[in-house]
């Protein structure tokens, strides 16, 4: 990696004069060149920065957070590998088989045995890491059973396995000293005739400007459940930058409508609703209430109670919410003081310091209020299952940022395994094309656009607040598209969502001493915006009811729309159009062992 800083233009032609500030007239911009760009410091980007370092290529990757505080380290109950150390008669085939079950159908058969195969290599990368996952006493890896898995597949640290994995791919980065750039903001992926020469963007503690050239670029900047007012995710991630970003560079989105809403997340304080307990506490004999004092999930799934799946609790909260039978904060009881305090200070650690710290609630004696909350997006950026390529010559996209694996229902710890897996195969897939290019072309225009983006944004001195702009948008987003919607409406969404729109001429931005997070939060917003309109309007489109997608207009699956949704927009006219995609056949060997029914009795749920 070489680097080099100079200083550019900021007053760019096109930027607003009315009620806009005067920018400086050059500032300081770092110009980097690497072989492979990573936009992204989680999980899946380390994976695939790791293999590009051991196969000796140059590498930089660059995020907007922490790299010890990447969304990753919140996982917390294990990641899946046919491993056999406690169900001999387990295959990566009936593994396959649990998850294409479990997404309604709407998973690629490719992309779910490419991660089923390589599950049990991804496992082994993470023990050569130094991985301390929990061992039965002959030191065979322990494995425990999550809901929808026929045999116990799901390895762990405590409840705390996604942290432990990333401690293990920081420390590994360490050791094979990969360049980590954790406070880089990334604002346009740079491109010229549809191939990748690098990407732009600013650093948010000074807000120098960044320019990276590179080969190829692999986007691994998360999901976009960030856009609904009670999520998983921490305050400025997974907002949709993954989707802005691809789109922007000429790529396509993959059903966005289909978003995995967790059952359990807190309601308080604001500034962490939707914070998850873990389904652990349910798995380990935890009850739920409503208002009434009713274990409501006897009308909904009588036989498997609180064990049953987790669209199908998600959906009964959501019902007796609004249905009245809520507690006067809008949520239900998470009731696990009847369980031994040892269990729960042995089996729950995590739950119940989340609580005594969020809340000062002892949940050994006291129950939890919970509401279903945005946790995971199934969709993502249109990729290739072979080697997560996109449209765009030289760009892939892993993790939550893609899409092909998970369906209408995402199996629990079939996360983090897939980091693992297309982690190591597009590390070496960017590795081959970079080694390929005979030349590279690149576009001073494209450069310019996006230093342009950024003056202008600067320049800006309107009366609308970012902050405020972001909470319209999850507020749209939570009435029109949450748990259940239905056609009325997802249209009333998109005319709030045109009207916020409208306001974005009018913002204020305005960076200062602590940083520039409030041009963060501008790009935030754009990407939001981005991800919203393609949910809402994918979400249209999917007249039935499937999986993790609930139309109450449209109760029923429709076999018609056993398809993937694919949401593009034309660079020329803006417009956007959502189109059917089909899914190749299920091969005979995984549809042979999808036809037993898979109970979840006894089995811990994430």
């Amino acid at each position: 990696m070489s680097s080099q800083t100079t200083s550019t233009q900021t007053n760019a032609p096109g930027a607003p004069t009315t009620g806009a500030r005067t920018a400086n007239t050059t500032t300081p911009e770092r110009r980097i060149s690497t072989s492979v760009l990573v936009i992204g410091t989680g999980g899946s980007g380390l994976r695939a920065s790791i293999e590009l370092a051991e196969r000796g290529v140059d590498v930089l990757a660059v995020g907007k957070r922490p790299k010890n505080d990447a969304h990753t380290s919140l996982a917390a109950g294990g990641i899946n590998a046919a491993l056999g150390t406690m169900d001999e008669e387990d295959s990566w085939q009936q593994h396959a088989a649990d998850t294409i079950k479990e997404s309604y159908l709407l998973a690629n058969p490719h992309t779910v045995e490419i991660v089923t195969k390589g599950a049990r290599r991804g496992i082994e990368d993470l023990e050569r890491y130094g991985m301390p996952f929990a061992r039965e006493d002959d030191g065979r890896i322990s494995m425990r059973f999550f809901g929808a898995h026929k045999y116990r597949r799901t390895a762990f640290a405590g409840d705390y396995t996604g942290l432990e994995i990333q401690r293990t791919l920081v420390n590994r980065a360490a050791q094979l000293d990969i360049p980590i750039l954790d406070s880089v903001y990334i604002t346009r992926i740079l491109v010229k005739d549809n191939v990748v020469f690098g990407a732009y963007g600013f650093d948010l503690n000074d807000g120098s400007r960044v320019l990276i050239h590179a080969d190829a670029v692999i986007l691994a900047a998360g999901g976009h459940n960030r856009i609904w007012r009670r999520t998983s995710s921490r305050r400025d991630e997974n907002t949709g930058d993954s989707f802005r970003l691809a789109v922007l560079a000429g790529g396509r989105i993959r059903d966005p409508e289909l978003v995995q809403f967790h059952p359990s997340g807190i309601i308080e304080p604001e500034n962490a609703a939707g914070t998850l307990i873990s389904e652990a506490a349910r798995g380990e004999g935890g009850h739920l209430y409503n208002s009434l004092g009713e274990r409501f999930m006897e009308r909904y799934d009588p036989e498997r109670m609180e064990l049953s799946t987790r669209d199908r609790v998600a959906l009964a909260a959501y019902t007796e919410i609004k249905e009245g039978r809520g507690t006067e904060k809008g949520a239900v009881l998470l009731d696990i003081s009847h369980l031994p305090r040892e269990t729960i200070m042995t089996k729950l650690p995590r739950v119940y310091q989340t609580m005594l710290e969020l809340q000062m609630l002892d949940v050994t004696t006291t129950p939890m209020e919970i509401a279903p909350t945005a946790h995971y997006s199934m969709g993502g950026v249109w990729v290739r299952p072979e080697d997560h390529s996109t449209d765009v010559d030289g760009l892939y996209a892993i993790g939550e940022a893609s899409s092909g694996l998970h369906g209408a229902n995402r199996l629990g710890g079939n996360s983090l395994i897939e980091l693992l897996v297309f982690g190591r195969i597009v590390g070496e897939a960017a590795a081959q094309y970079s080694s390929g290019l005979l030349s590279q072309e690149r576009s001073p225009e494209a450069i310019e656009e996006a230093r342009a983006e950024i003056a202008e944004l600067l320049a800006a001195d309107g009366e609308e607040n970012v902050r405020a702009l972001q909470r319209a948008i999850r507020n749209t987003m939570t009435e029109h598209a949450g748990v259940v919607r239905d056609e009325a409406g997802l249209l009333a969404g998109l005319a709030e969502l045109d009207a916020i729109e409208a306001r974005f001429a009018g913002l204020g931005i305005h960076p200062d001493v602590a940083g520039f997070q409030d041009l963060a939060h501008a790009f935030d917003l754009k990407a939001a915006a981005i991800a919203a309109r393609a949910t809402l309007q994918a979400a249209l489109e999917r007249r039935e009811t499937r999986g993790a997608h609930n139309r109450s207009d449209y109760p029923d699956l429709d076999p018609s729309l056993q398809v993937n949704l694919v949401w593009s927009r034309d660079p020329a006219t803006g417009v956007a159009t959502v189109k059917r995609e089909e899914i190749p056949p299920v091969p005979d060997e995984i549809a042979a062992l999808m036809r037993d029914e898979v109970s979840v009795a006894g089995k811990l749920l994430e």
